[in-house]
């Protein structure tokens, strides 16, 4: 090729128009799901969050991400995720409990985070007060220590001759310790003893309910990722040791346990969701007032009752949301 033909080919080259980039997909918010138990433990509550935000026009996958992991009780692991989402920039975490909250707010100052169910989110020292919280977590405060009153109560009901309560809990864990004294303090006003059983890990539990056979009246269980992870192995065990159980939340009841009485843990999952939903929209963590439940259940297993030789009054069965039969 003659050198002008070249210089005329590579013009002709130059002259091409350029073809557009393909423009990159915006990016989704991302939402972080700390689940700190199991998901198949938390799928009840999962679908509610979902849903919820499904209503606000936030459709997983279409406007909005969410990275789902599950610590399986396990405090090591909660702290891990939450630092892993750290590192994965997520626009706004959703956990629970004291580990959970705990964790986030270890892991970042600057995340928003939204705690779905927490004991005493100001004793833990993760927000500054419940109106006011002032950083960068909220969410809903479950406060099950205060009701501790009224599960004793609520034994005293069911349980004839009800002198002696066992209390179960995982002391390695805040609320553990927390409930424990709230539980003894609501019991020693109506003339019912205590006994703690404490424990931090689940290979204590088998050992410390089998010590208290013929030794209490019924077995009051703490509730928090640890018991909950092992609720099934905790109910057998009362059963066998003859001990009326209660418990703070329905999935236990659902696991063989007697009775349950707090606040519903699928609707605070929901009004989580209208948290999040806010913030995404631009609402600071700080200016989002830390909000109380709003709706209790009493749950009755009938099936467990009969086999412990206890009679479901009226009285109980007309206060119950649900008895299982």
């Amino acid at each position: 090729m003659r050198r002008r033909e070249f210089i005329s080919a590579l013009g002709g080259i130059v002259a091409l128009p350029s073809v557009p980039a393909r423009a990159q997909p915006a990016k989704l918010p991302t939402v972080g799901f700390l689940g700190v138990l199991t998901q198949t433990a938390q799928q009840r509550w999962t679908a509610a969050f979902v849903q919820r935000l499904r209503e606000l026009d936030w459709i997983e996958g279409r406007n909005v991400s969410i990275e789902y992991r599950w610590a399986e009780g396990r405090g090591d692991r909660i702290s891990e995720i939450a630092a892993e989402f750290v590192r994965l920039k997520v626009d706004v975490i959703l956990t629970a409990g004291t580990a959970g909250a705990l964790a986030a707010k270890q892991a970042t100052s600057i995340i928003p985070v939204v705690v779905a169910t927490v004991a005493d989110p100001v004793g833990i020292g993760v927000v500054g007060s419940l109106s006011r919280p002032g950083g960068n977590i909220t969410g809903l405060s479950v406060q099950s220590a205060e009701i501790a009153g009224k599960r004793v109560a609520l034994l005293r009901d069911i349980v004839p001759d009800f002198r002696r309560l066992a209390i179960l809990a995982n002391i390695s864990s805040p609320i553990g310790v927390m409930e424990t004294s709230e539980t003894k303090l609501a019991a020693r006003s109506v003339g019912v003893d205590t006994v703690a059983l404490e424990i931090r890990r689940a290979e204590e539990i088998a050992p410390a309910i089998e010590g208290i056979k013929g030794r209490a009246d019924a077995l009051y269980v703490v509730t928090e990722p640890l018991a909950n992870t092992n609720r099934i192995q905790i109910n057998s065990l009362a059963l066998d040791a003859r001990l009326p159980t209660m418990h703070g939340e329905k999935g236990y009841v659902e696991a063989g346990g007697l009775m349950s009485y707090g606040p519903s843990f699928t609707d605070m999952y929901r009004r989580a969701a209208e948290y999040v939903d806010k913030i995404l929209r631009g609402a600071k963590p700080a200016d989002l007032p830390v909000a109380q439940p709003t709706k209790f259940e009493l749950v009755i297993n009938a099936k467990i009752a009969k086999a412990l030789g206890l009679t479901v009054t009226d009285k109980l069965i007309s206060l119950a949301d649900e008895v299982i039969e």
